[in-house]
């Protein structure tokens, strides 16, 4: 892990798909291991890593929970699986209530069913229990999202968890070291402020791009049947 604030950006998503590829060369090939991607920016890191490694890819949606009137500040996430994960300390600070809780965590879970509709269709998820999940996002800031995503897929019955992103900052991957049973982290750069800093081209992602990646990787790999 490289932790210098003045550490090479990443050229763009690809680009950082490709190179976190290379540092997870162990797994490729092998018919236990699927990557899944956090939507939307993790899809293209995904979609090169899993096209390095000859493995399927498939989403794994996470909402982030906004406080209400403040949705810019995270006080939880939400994974597909109705996992929910609070950061008690913000809640406690906005003083907001059960009842505001899960009205945003409603509102969000609708909008993970809606995303898994655009993006899958009428694919099913993939059956987790007993194979290699590899969890990639673009970067990890406060690692919410993740660390929700990867106490959902904990529940689906993986033999092995792994958490692969380009760029982190250094304390979410501490955090999440004890989470997960492998960490795969490029550079940790101090100071990290956010993950587009760390990218030449951090344009956003669209749904359809992210279908498109989906259904490239659909026609090599039969992601249910496996």
């Amino acid at each position: 892990m490289t932790r210098d604030a003045a550490a090479t950006r990443f050229r763009d998503r690809a680009h950082a798909g490709g190179v976190l590829a290379a540092a997870l060369a162990r797994y490729a090939h092998r018919r236990d291991v699927i990557v899944l991607a956090l939507p939307r920016g993790g899809v293209p890191v995904g979609c090169e890593v899993a096209r390095a490694l000859g493995v399927p890819l498939d989403v794994f949606v996470v909402r982030k929970l906004g406080v209400p009137g403040h949705e810019e500040l995270a006080m939880g996430a939400i994974a597909s699986g109705s996992v929910r994960l609070l950061n008690e300390d913000v809640v406690a600070l906005a003083g907001v209530s059960e009842e505001a809780i899960d009205e945003v965590a409603a509102r969000e879970a609708a909008e993970i069913r809606r995303r898994e509709r655009v993006y899958r269709g009428d694919r099913g998820p993939p059956d987790l229990r007993g194979r290699t999940v590899i969890l990639v996002d673009d970067g990890l800031a406060t690692g919410a999202s993740m660390r929700a995503a990867a106490a959902a897929v904990r529940r689906q019955g993986p033999a092995w968890v792994v958490v692969a992103v380009p760029a982190a900052a250094a304390d979410t991957c501490e955090t999440l070291r004890g989470e997960v049973d492998e960490l795969v982290c490029l550079m940790t750069p101090e100071p990290f402020h956010a993950v587009g800093l760390w990218y030449e081209d951090f344009s956003q992602t669209s749904d359809e791009e992210v279908r498109q990646l989906l259904e490239w990787n659909s026609l090599t790999f039969r992601v249910t049947d496996r």
